[in-house]
């Protein structure tokens, strides 16, 4: 169903795909938009080594793609270093591809929020996300990202410096 890696070498381990995922603050979501247009947005998430976590507004582009199509894909870039003298960069990249689900129950919504609260702000204390969280709470929903493949690649160049 999905696409082998043409250059095996440069792929990432599993572990080292999800370490990227852990390490990363921003990613692109990419979408079915309107028109059968893709859409693709910059957005940030947490992954929790199971399913991939976004916040979004209650209504919008975003959330009228994945009510149309659930499917989409994810794309994180760990490192983008341009070597001009050789016309390229020694990048190292996740894509994970699955579907992505509208969080409706309340507590489940909750736990979601809060994994996205300490990644972003672990020096808080409880009370100070609850108190956030609450503030925003009837302003935002929470997505799921359920995996259903995910790969990691990097430059030839970053293998040969392991």
């Amino acid at each position: 169903m999905f696409h082998k890696m043409r250059r095996k070498v440069q792929q990432l381990s599993p572990e080292e795909t999800e370490a990227v995922l852990l390490r990363g603050t921003a990613g692109v979501l990419a979408l079915t938009g309107d028109k059968a247009f893709p859409y693709a947005v910059p957005i940030s998430y947490v992954y929790d080594g199971e399913h991939i976590y976004f916040h979004s507004a209650l209504e919008g582009h975003k959330i009228d793609a994945i009510r149309r199509n659930p499917n989409a894909s994810f794309a994180v870039i760990d490192q983008d270093e341009i070597v001009p003298e050789k016309y390229t960069t020694y990048f190292r990249s996740v894509i994970v591809f699955g579907s992505i689900r509208i969080i409706e129950d309340e507590e489940e919504k909750r736990a979601a929020v809060r994994k996205l609260a300490i990644k972003y702000a672990p020096e808080r204390t409880e009370a100070q996300h609850r108190a956030e969280i609450d503030g925003a709470w009837k302003r935002f929903c929470m997505l799921e990202m359920s995996v259903a493949h995910m790969t990691g690649k990097e430059a030839k160049e970053l293998v040969a410096r392991k």
